[in-house]
């Protein structure tokens, strides 16, 4: 229980809370007039110019309830019971004030766990202090329990599901990166044994021909720079907690692995186009993937889909990747929040600089294209 309880109290705030958004400005936009109408019209309400006074000057409590939720229900809180003293015992209580309810919610929703703690502590006080003075009776305070009870599980749930959303997300991030660890493991070894290859030559020819060692070390120095280059795009986003699997990448010569006459689902064809032998491993790995996931997906998700192209085509700057299918269009991705699967797509062309999109092709069926920078880099 004690390591709970600290576990909730170190819990911190959740990360990027938005600030004054136009919905927090419309929220109040609309507050406004309507505590002044209800205060108006409603022939019932008591101490009439001190609850609107109340309701009113509680509203921008909304702008800062998400960066400083603590703060705002201390004041939402205090007002509340120290507005009675003023009213005669009385609490002002307008229909309006159930915009409080939000402010509840944007503690538990953005807050850090010790802020919790203390505005559920200051939330009870206030209760409390309703029922010794006999301004709430006691059926009416556990109804208010209900309804705070009620706000604080609603702003909880979407913490917990955004938190675990984000985790999500970051395993598939890190699985990139795993996959990326054996690329790069395959960029060094081609390029290192390229090097001790041709090093060896020079050596062996170096009597009889007094200009080989000079060509070896050109290509050296070649073959190294490109290394360099394939390493720096990718280091930075390896995994560092524990060593990576390196057993063999894939390479775009792989593609027509992917390649399907169809059978009792859609066919697969894989065509490619331009100058693919030099494509750095990493690049090729990139381009295997993005389509192995892409032709995944339309497998699983196409409906009534009959064929699914792979083309990929590469210049002196960029190779290119597009995956068409002839599904129906409205019923290949549901809509919402993208896959982890595009997720990753997305995430592995962007650490190699290059760009992935999908979505329906105006011509019928859902296309993904990738454009990757040959060398592998942001240029």
């Amino acid at each position: 229980m004690r390591a709970l309880l600290r576990s909730v109290w170190d819990e911190p705030r959740a990360p990027d809370p938005p600030r004054r958004v136009w919905r927090d400005w419309a929220l109040v936009g609309v507050l406004v007039p309507l505590a002044v109408l209800e205060g108006v019209v409603r022939p019932d309400l008591p101490w009439r110019a001190v609850s609107v006074a109340v309701t009113l000057g509680l509203v921008p409590t909304l702008l800062w309830r998400r960066t400083r939720p603590l703060l705002m229900i201390v004041i939402v809180f205090g007002t509340t019971n120290v507005a009675p003293l003023f009213t005669g015992g009385e609490a002002p209580e307008t229909y309006t004030l159930a915009y409080l309810l939000c402010v509840v919610y944007a503690l538990f929703r953005w807050g850090s766990g010790r802020e919790a703690v203390i505005g559920t502590l200051v939330m009870l006080a206030s209760i409390a202090i309703a029922l010794a003075t006999h301004r709430m009776a006691s059926g009416d305070a556990v109804g208010a329990l209900a309804v705070m009870c009620a706000a604080t599980a609603l702003g909880g749930t979407f913490r917990y599901r955004t938190t675990a959303r984000m985790r999500e997300l970051d395993q598939v991030k890190l699985l990139e990166r795993e996959q990326l660890a054996r690329d790069l493991h395959d960029t060094v070894a081609h390029h290192v044994s390229a090097m001790a290859i041709r090093a060896q030559a020079g050596l062996a020819t170096s009597a009889s021909r007094p200009g080989a060692a000079t060509e070896a070390l050109q290509v050296i120095e070649a073959e190294a720079a490109r290394a360099l280059d394939e390493m720096r795009a990718m280091v930075r986003v390896l995994r560092r907690d524990r060593p990576a699997d390196l057993a063999p990448g894939r390479r775009v010569t792989d593609l027509h692995e992917l390649a399907d006459p169809g059978g009792n689902g859609p066919s697969v064809d894989v065509e490619m186009a331009g100058d693919l032998d030099d494509v750095p491993p990493s690049v090729g790995a990139a381009i295997y993937r993005l389509a192995q996931e892409s032709v995944t997906n339309a497998l699983r998700h196409a409906r009534n889909a009959t064929h699914v192209q792979v083309r990929v085509t590469a210049d002196d700057t960029t190779v290119r990747l597009r995956v068409h299918d002839d599904g129906d269009t409205g019923l290949i991705r549901p809509s919402g929040s993208p896959g982890y699967g595009l997720i990753g797509m997305i995430e592995r062309a962007d650490l190699l600089g290059g760009a992935c999109v999908a979505g329906p092709d105006p011509e019928g069926g859902w296309t993904v294209e990738a454009t990757l920078p040959r060398k592998g880099s942001a240029a």
